[in-house]
């Protein structure tokens, strides 16, 4: 019979923890970097492009392509991939565990990234194109798989800061990546090298992840069995030598799954929307140089991960002295998630006097503030189901990153000018009204309750004892 963990309510005691830091917080660094390095490798065409694509390189051997008039459909190339495996990854981690999947995505994402300058000069745009889909396609197995760990290595009542932590990697990820990566494009050696800097960190880093990560507190050699009960006690895994079937038909019953589903599209839609596009705002309108130019761009991702931090601490408090409950934690979150970068974009859509510190505030707020989701609808898989989290994050985020696809392509069929501000204006609306719809059917309809089908067999014992 299955080792059933059952969860602890929200009028329970709370759980005191046996060890300041120990081998789940180590775990939670691993998957910290993890994040860090494979949202660096993301973002780095972000800011490469625009050197990719000057005519007047810093040295005249490095090679450019001033011809290339389709760089949004290279950006948004890197989901034509991300989208399709999430949904599968979601399911393969959960039958054979997560660790080697991530091993995979970071050698494979990182082998492709060092190829994009040859597959460049040989076949054009077209060959970064395909280098991208590539990395999408290994990068859609990130998220389900750490979602998977992280239902499995936290516990209750520090879900929220462990959670902030791990996913506000991305956000450290992108502001190493952008001034990095600016910086070595307005160098003599040339955008290919941040290319091969990034990728070979990559590798390396693969490496070090499949030599210390492990799948669950129970597989892991060295913990304590002090830990491990802490762990295990609060996260309603069901530990079982076989698969748990996955309740298709309950999920896509599910109101707050549904909930989950249209806050990621507005997350989504605002985030990479402004990820792939202030590079090109900053250097269109802004007219800053490409060093200038990616450093301001990192600077809201590094508020991001500064709010993050902030903030995760303190809804895991108010949960943990039953101040509010679970689910009203997540809808303050994910409310301030959705209407303070609404704001400040519809604030900056009608700038008509393009001051420096005002626009780098605004995108500053914008960006930073949208750290409060992941207090929000990104925990919510792993409240509603543990059991499932790597699957449902995987489902949910496979189709909201249709969104991440279409953000980028629809700036370009709002206008071709991008030193127009007309055409911004109509960019940042849009995004606001969406995290303003979004945000408002979340905080309606969601839920942060363990569902009943999380374990159904488990559930039918129930009511037959009834």
């Amino acid at each position: 019979m299955a080792e059933v963990k059952v969860n602890i309510s929200e009028n329970e005691q709370t759980p005191t923890p046996r060890n300041f830091f120990g081998v789940r917080h180590f775990q939670s660094v691993l998957l910290f970097f993890t994040l860090l390095v494979a949202f660096a490798i993301r973002t780095t065409p972000s800011v490469a492009i625009i050197s990719m694509t000057e005519k007047n390189p810093p040295d005249p051997s490095i090679p450019t392509y001033p011809e290339w008039d389709d760089t949004d459909i290279i950006l948004s190339s890197f989901f034509w991939g991300y989208i399709l495996t999430q949904l599968g990854a979601g399911q393969l981690s959960e039958y054979f565990g997560p660790k080697w999947f991530l091993v995979g995505t970071m050698t494979i994402g990182s082998l492709f990234h060092i190829v994009i300058p040859p597959m460049a000069a040989t076949f054009g745009s077209v060959g970064v194109m395909i280098c991208r889909m590539i990395q999408g396609l290994t990068q859609g197995f990130l998220y389900p798989c750490i979602s998977n760990l992280l239902s499995r290595w936290t516990p209750l009542f520090e879900r929220s800061r462990i959670s902030n932590f791990v996913y506000g990697a991305a956000n450290v990820g992108i502001a190493i990546s952008m001034p990095l990566t600016g910086a070595i494009c307005g160098s003599k050696s040339g955008w290919p090298l941040s290319f091969y800097v990034c990728g070979s960190i990559g590798i390396a880093w693969a490496i070090i992840f499949a030599i210390f990560a492990e799948n669950s507190p129970s597989q892991h050699k060295r913990i304590s069995p002090e830990e491990r009960e802490y762990i295990e006690s609060s996260t309603s895994i069901t530990e079982t030598k076989k698969k748990i079937p996955t309740p298709w038909l309950s999920i896509l019953r599910s109101v707050p799954v549904w909930a989950v589903f249209v806050a990621g599209i507005a997350q989504c839609w605002g985030g990479f929307t402004l990820l792939t596009e202030i590079p090109s705002y900053m250097d269109s309108i802004m007219h800053f140089d490409i060093n200038s130019n990616s450093q301001l761009s990192a600077l809201p991702y590094v508020a991001m991960f500064l709010t993050g931090l902030v903030v995760s601490p303190l809804f895991d408090t108010l949960v943990a002295n039953n101040t509010i409950s679970i689910t009203v934690a997540r809808k303050i979150s994910n409310t301030l998630a959705s209407v303070l970068p609404a704001a400040a974009l519809t604030y900056l859509a009608f700038l008509e006097d393009f001051e420096p510190n005002l626009v780098n505030a605004l995108l500053i707020i914008a960006v930073g503030t949208a750290a409060f989701q992941q207090s929000g609808y990104m925990l919510n898989t792993i409240d509603l189901t543990p059991n499932h989290a790597g699957t449902l994050f995987g489902l949910i985020n496979g189709i909201n990153n249709i969104f991440s696809l279409l953000a980028p392509l629809t700036v370009g069929l709002l206008g071709s000018d991008k030193s127009d501000p007309i055409l911004w204006r109509k960019v940042f609306l849009l995004s606001a009204g969406i995290y303003i719809a979004c945000g408002l059917f979340y905080v309606i309809f969601t839920s942060a309750e363990v569902q009943p089908w999380n374990d159904l067999e488990k559930e039918q014992e129930k009511t037959e004892k009834k």
